[in-house]
């Protein structure tokens, strides 16, 4: 799967967007039981349920602390030899397009992955495969850089800048 998200903004959790304000966000692991919110007849692009059933697959969901009922983004993952890759990310439905309730979910995720990749001692770096016509964005955002054919990499200083911004509490 190519990487089909966009990074609207790189905040230090999430902000609603009609107000500005700030949230604290958990990154949990997706169980069974949260795939009702996340179908396609929900909205939902992709198939959550084949990425929580693949064993060489870790999903997990951004919530926000106060209302971790509600699935704000999903990601998935795969531990490599000294890399994560990062499979799929979705934004939650509500969270996309010009009427978007929240903003800085991919980012958050992303973050998210870059933080496994430190604490599986990989330095920060990820792996994944993009849009033809988002890598330039994904560059300018994440500051990803192309690996050849539509593969791109998050490497160290990069994965440190923004670790530090979703999560300052974590020691690199």
């Amino acid at each position: 799967m190519q990487a089909d998200f966009e990074i609207d903004i790189l905040t230090h959790s999430i902000e609603d967007v009609a107000t500005g304000e700030s949230f604290p966000t958990l990154v949990l692991p997706l169980v069974k039981a949260d795939l009702k919110q996340a179908s396609k007849k929900d909205g939902w692009k992709f198939n959550w349920k084949t990425e929580l059933n693949n064993p060489e697959k870790q999903v997990f969901k951004l919530v926000i602390e106060r209302r971790a009922a509600v699935i704000q983004g999903l990601v998935s993952l795969a531990i490599d030899t000294g890399y994560v890759e990062m499979h799929l990310l979705e934004i939650a439905p509500f969270n996309f397009g010009s009427n978007k309730v929240y903003r800085g979910v991919a980012g958050n995720l992303v973050a998210y992955v870059c933080k496994v990749s430190f604490e599986q001692g990989f330095d920060g770096y990820i792996g994944f495969t993009a849009k033809t016509k988002l890598m330039e964005h994904y560059r300018q955002t994440l500051g990803a850089v192309h690996i050849g054919g539509h593969r791109m990499s998050v490497r160290t200083d990069e994965a440190k800048i923004l670790v530090n911004k979703y999560f300052p509490d974590f020691s690199i």
